[in-house]
């Protein structure tokens, strides 16, 4: 008997030993129902035990019920966790991941060390590897995607060398590998990975008197087309269009000049491609793509909001939400309703340059990085339409998220621009175990 003894729980398994068990008396015992005492109701359905009536003191849902009664489902035992899974010994403030022939790789972009990194995912250690940075203007030495180097760990990382780069997109277009390096001073630059020699080769410069201070860069196909667009924060630049064609990429469009944009959001809705391209001057600016015209039009604004550092975009069940991430004031989840945008939730963020949103099988997360405190990653809740608070991340400065599905290890990517950069991995914990 274990009658009277005050129990709030019991061990899982405590009586898988004991198969002739005939008799058993918990009556008065404070036992909390929760995961703990899951495989106890587990155990009452299967077993051959009589076992007298022995009821819930808690949690306050449960309180008075008998422990017999409970259903399995009214258990939430399932939650998850992002746990450090790797640091990488630099700043950076973007990261992009892509595949190119079956393997994973992610950009990463470096302003104090004026580089545009490579890193390759390494499927039997499960991390990213070690990389080798390749210093000044020559890109064609070291090694390259996949090459052993003597003294250096396998599948050593290729540096694209970039003066105060800000943002490293990879685009893997008709067979292709480029990245567009975005840099602050000396000028952006398009790179391809030649296989023919092992190496990305430095293929075009990007007009410098329409991209004087880039900050963020989208890629995308339209009816077939790749395209990218460079957001610009000069007051005298140009966000503008590029277009791929058989010789490379070439300017298509400017789109929005002397606004000192800072984000730029590539988002299909009800089958319509559109550009939302926020800036320290106005607000979030619409653009949809005119399939005449064959460039994209403006469409309007998103509401009032000021001083708009990013733009997301996220779709819950068949609704479409943008997160707007503000340095001053508070960050803002709206709506997006036709021609209307509704305000479904507000976040203080002071200091935050990040706002964004990212899925990981079917939960959806909200990761707020902010230069002052820590980051805030919130759980979305269906019922009530907004996000919760879920969980704190001691990351300096982030300047993006990015989650990264890398086989059965679910990657969070985040970059610092004062600190180390940051891997989590996500995890999921049964708390009945």
């Amino acid at each position: 008997s274990l009658a009277n003894n005050n129990l709030q729980t019991l061990p899982r398994d405590l009586f898988k030993p004991l198969d002739i068990l005939s008799d058993l008396d918990l009556r008065g015992n404070t036992l909390a129902c929760d995961c703990k005492i899951k495989w106890l109701v587990e155990w009452l359905e299967s077993t051959n035990t009589t076992v007298p009536a022995v009821f819930c003191s808690s949690p306050a849902q449960f309180e008075g019920q008998r422990v017999r009664d409970l259903a399995l489902g009214d258990f939430q035992c399932i939650t998850t966790d992002f746990v450090m899974h790797q640091v990488l010994p630099f700043q950076a403030v973007s990261a992009e991941p892509f595949t190119y022939a079956s393997d994973l790789y992610v950009a990463l972009a470096q302003p104090s060390a004026s580089s545009c990194s490579i890193l390759k995912w390494d499927y039997v250690e499960r991390k990213l590897r070690d990389f080798d940075r390749i210093p000044g203007e020559d890109s064609g030495r070291g090694s390259g995607l996949g090459v052993t180097r003597v003294g250096h760990s396998p599948g050593v990382t290729r540096f694209v060398a970039a003066h105060s780069a800000v943002h490293c997109k990879p685009i893997v277009a008709q067979e292709q590998l480029y990245v567009v390096v975005a840099q602050l001073f000396g000028g952006s630059y398009i790179y391809r990975w030649d296989t023919a020699v092992d190496k990305f080769i430095k293929i075009q410069d990007i007009d410098s008197q329409k991209i004087r201070k880039p900050n963020d860069i989208e890629a995308f196909q339209i009816e077939g087309d790749w395209y990218f667009v460079i957001a610009d924060s000069s007051k005298a630049g140009s966000t503008s269009l590029y277009r791929l064609n058989q010789n490379g990429f070439y300017s298509h469009q400017a789109l929005h000049a002397w606004h000192r944009d800072t984000d730029v959001e590539y988002v299909e809705n009800e089958g319509k491609p559109r550009l939302i391209i926020s800036s320290s001057s106005q607000a979030p600016v619409i653009y949809q793509w005119s399939r005449a015209q064959k460039q994209f039009v403006p469409q309007g604004e998103v509401g009032e909001v000021l001083d708009v550092q990013m733009v997301k975009h996220f779709r819950a069940k068949r609704e479409q939400f943008l997160c707007l991430s503000r340095y001053i004031g508070d960050s803002k989840v709206v709506r997006w309703e036709g021609q209307r945008f509704v305000e479904v939730q507000t976040l203080p963020s002071r200091g935050s340059m990040v706002l964004q949103p990212f899925a990981v099988g079917r939960r959806l997360y909200l990761a707020l990085g902010s230069d002052f405190s820590f980051t805030h990653v919130y759980l979305w809740e269906e019922e009530k339409q907004k996000f919760a608070k879920f969980q704190e991340l001691s990351v300096q400065a982030p300047r993006a998220f990015r989650a990264v599905p890398a086989a059965d290890v679910q990657l969070l990517l985040a970059p610092s621009f004062k600190a180390n950069t940051l891997v989590y991995r996500h995890v999921v914990v049964d708390l009945s175990l």
